[in-house]
C-alpha cells in the first residue's frame, strides 16, 4: 500500500508543476511534466496489480494497464500538436486513436471481471446507448458552438466509445449493488474522464475556450479519473 501512496503523491507533485507550466505556455518543458504524470498513473496500476497478484489474481490488470499506456500515448501525442504546430493532425489523429483503444480495453476488462455470462445486458444496453449518445452529440454541435470539421467521424465514434465506458462502468457497479469497490472506482473516474473531454471539445472545437481556467479544469479532472482506473487493481 506504501509504494501505492507514495506513486500517487508524487503524481499529484508533478501534475502541480505540469499544470502551472501549461497554463504559461505550450513548450517541450510541459509535455516532458505531463508525460512524466502519466507515466505515474501507469506505474500506481502495476504496482496495485502487484501488490494484489497473491492475494486474489484478476484478469482486469490486463486490460487496464494496457489501457492506461494507451492514454500515456495519448498524453504525449496531443501536447506535441501544440509543441510542432505544423504537424498538428497527425499528433491530433495519433491521440484520438490512442484514447478510443484505451476506452475500449477498459470496457474489455471490466466485462471480463465484474460481468457474468447471465448479466451480459448490463455490458450490451450501456454500449448500444452509448453508441447512440455518440451520435446525438452531434446535435450540440452547434448549440455548444462547436465546429469539429473533417474530425466530425473522429468525434462520432471516440464520443460513442467514450459514453460506452462511463455506462458500461456504471452499469456494472450497479449489477454489483455499488459494493465492488474497484469498478465504483473506476465508475467515477469514468465520469471525471468525461467531464475533462467535455471541456476539452471546446478547447479544441470552439473558440475563446482555452483560457488558463479551462486548462486547469481539464487536467484536474482528467488526471484524477486516470488515477482512479488505475487504483481499481489495488481495490479488488
Amino acid at each position: 500500500m506504501l509504494p501505492c501512496g507514495m506513486i500517487a503523491a508524487a503524481g499529484a507533485v508533478v501534475l502541480f508543476f505540469f499544470v502551472r507550466e501549461k497554463v504559461k505556455r505550450c513548450s517541450l518543458k510541459a509535455a516532458f511534466l505531463k508525460s512524466v504524470t502519466s507515466v505515474l498513473f501507469v506505474s500506481l496500476a502495476v504496482c496495485g496489480w502487484y501488490i494484489t497478484a497473491d492475494a486474489k489474481p484478476t484478469i482486469l490488470g490486463l486490460f487496464v494497464i494496457p489501457g492506461l499506456v494507451c492514454g500515456l500515448l495519448g498524453d504525449v501525442w496531443l501536447d506535441l500538436k501544440y509543441v510542432f504546430p505544423e504537424k498538428d493532425e497527425p499528433f491530433t489523429y495519433a491521440g484520438f486513436l490512442a484514447f478510443g483503444v484505451g476506452h475500449v480495453l477498459y470496457i474489455t476488462g471490466m466485462s471480463l471481471q465484474f460481468c457474468p455470462r447471465a448479466s451480459v445486458g448490463y455490458v450490451l444496453v450501456p454500449i448500444v446507448l452509448g453508441t447512440a449518445l455518440g451520435f446525438g452529440n452531434m446535435l450540440l454541435e452547434k448549440p455548444m458552438k462547436l465546429d469539429y470539421g473533417k474530425m466530425k467521424p473522429v468525434a462520432i465514434t471516440y464520443g460513442a466509445l467514450l459514453f460506452s465506458f462511463v455506462l458500461t462502468s456504471g452499469g456494472l457497479a450497479l449489477l454489483h449493488g455499488w459494493h465492488e469497490r474497484a469498478i465504483n472506482a473506476i465508475f467515477l473516474g469514468s465520469l471525471l474522464f468525461a467531464a475533462s473531454d467535455l471541456i476539452l471539445s471546446g478547447t479544441y472545437f470552439g473558440k475563446g475556450k482555452d483560457r488558463p481556467v479551462d486548462i486547469i479544469t481539464n487536467y484536474l479532472t482528467y488526471y484524477p479519473a486516470q488515477y482512479l482506473i488505475a487504483l481499481s487493481l489495488l481495490l479488488v
